[in-house]
């Protein structure tokens, strides 16, 4: 396990967003100097209350179909977490977004290969991009880092956001390899953040996946040092499967269906039976854990 150096370097990217701001926060305190890359043009005062005054924080304006900016905000780093987020001219999950998302990503990798001191890539993908297939409902094996989803089965049923972070996976590691850059993907559950709704992408199909018993969630902090732990570990490789909790059981699904929908809604009322619906967890995080254990051992080693 590597340990960070007060003079490394590394870049967030895109840092305006909820994961991307979390991520500026736990590497400074742990000693990085970071470039926060942001898409948004305008005046950025501080990340969740951080002042942009912090001497190992260096704020970038970074569009990612803008190649000169992308390798300006790369320059002098050993490292970069990459998260997308959707350009504000077309922030709405629809056909067309995993054609952005796919140059966005073929962009930064490409400048990442171009940038002499980027060592390593952690790449933010999402669960979705595992468990969409036309036999999702037969397997008796749990989906894992190995799954991809099926690109035509999500256009079939128009699941966009599983298209996007599919094919943006996909052509992240053909370039990966094809250049030789050092890439390893978080594969994240639904993030669970205060402004979180019904209208999320992810939750498009969110009643087959609770059924298929692969409808997972991840808390800020929980990905947030996800990513910091394969970054920090010389042995990680390939993808993770990023999550804390599963909504298999009808009361953690009347929870999370409570919170998601407005005030002036209400859920039907469910029956004693459905109150017994528990269905078998089949998705399967162990390599990540291993990969957090190891890290929180070293952590209590050195402490």
């Amino acid at each position: 396990m590597a340990s960070p150096d007060n003079a490394r370097a590394v870049c967030v990217m895109d840092a305006s967003g909820h994961l991307g701001s979390a991520l500026v926060h736990l590497l400074l305190h742990r000693g990085y100097t970071v470039h926060a890359a942001v898409q948004h043009h305008g005046e950025f005062q501080s990340f969740g209350g951080l002042p942009c005054s912090n001497e190992k924080l260096r704020v970038f304006h970074a569009d990612l179909f803008d190649y000169h900016s992308l390798t300006n905000a790369l320059e002098g780093c050993c490292g970069l977490f990459y998260c997308f987020e959707p350009p504000s001219d077309h922030s709405t999950y629809d056909e067309f977004m995993a054609e952005v998302e796919v140059r966005a990503a073929h962009n930064v990798l490409e400048a990442c290969a171009r940038t002499d001191t980027v060592e390593k890539v952690v790449f933010t993908s999402s669960v979705t991009a595992v468990i969409w297939n036309e036999g999702r409902n037969t397997s008796s094996t749990d989906l894992n880092e190995r799954n991809w989803s099926d690109v035509n089965f999500c256009k079939k049923f128009k699941l966009w956001h599983a298209l996007s972070k599919t094919l943006a996976e996909k052509s992240a590691w053909a370039l990966a390899m094809d250049r030789g850059i050092n890439m390893v993907t978080i594969n994240a559950g639904l993030l669970m953040t205060p402004d979180l709704t019904i209208t999320n992408p992810y939750l498009k199909g969110a009643a087959e996946m609770y059924e298929d018993g692969v409808f997972v969630t991840v808390d800020l902090r929980f990905v947030a040092d996800a990513h910091i732990s394969v970054f920090e570990d010389i042995s990680a490789y390939g993808r993770y499967l990023c999550f804390n909790h599963a909504i298999n059981c009808s009361h953690d699904a009347d929870k999370l269906a409570h919170m998601l929908l407005p005030s002036s809604h209400s859920t039907p009322p469910q029956s004693s039976n459905d109150k017994r619906i528990m269905y078998q967890q089949r998705i399967s995080n162990k390599k990540l854990n291993n990969v957090m254990m190891e890290c929180e051992n070293e952590q209590l080693l050195t402490n």
